[in-house]
């Protein structure tokens, strides 16, 4: 199996991620950017902050990356997710706003 090839920005976000960079992780999103988790949506950097000081990089997440596709303007990565909090297959679309993510949606992989 080949290593998907992840396109900037976001090879360096989950590079970020994995390295459980909180202050990076942070800086990528928009203002107004958007974690949809699993249907559970948090809107700006605070409430972001705070569901990933809980959920994914405060739980040292860490991302495989098994497959990556692009559709309609949607980044879709999807691998295998490790944590303190959730473990397993996980898909997340990134939409992006030139090189910052405007949402992240979170769902099973």
């Amino acid at each position: 199996m080949s290593t998907p090839i992840i396109p900037e920005p976001i090879a360096t976000f989950i590079e970020r991620v994995n390295a459980h960079d909180d202050e990076y992780f942070l800086s990528a999103f928009t203002d107004d950017g958007v974690v949809d988790d699993w249907g559970r949506e948090f809107s700006g950097r605070d409430a972001i902050a705070a569901w990933s000081a809980r959920e994914f990089i405060g739980s040292e997440g860490t991302l495989t990356v098994e497959e990556v596709t692009s559709e309609n303007g949607i980044l879709t990565v999807v691998g295998d997710w490790r944590s303190h909090h959730a473990n397993g297959r996980s898909r997340f679309d990134f939409e992006l706003v030139g090189d910052r993510i405007r949402r992240m949606t979170i769902r099973e992989g």
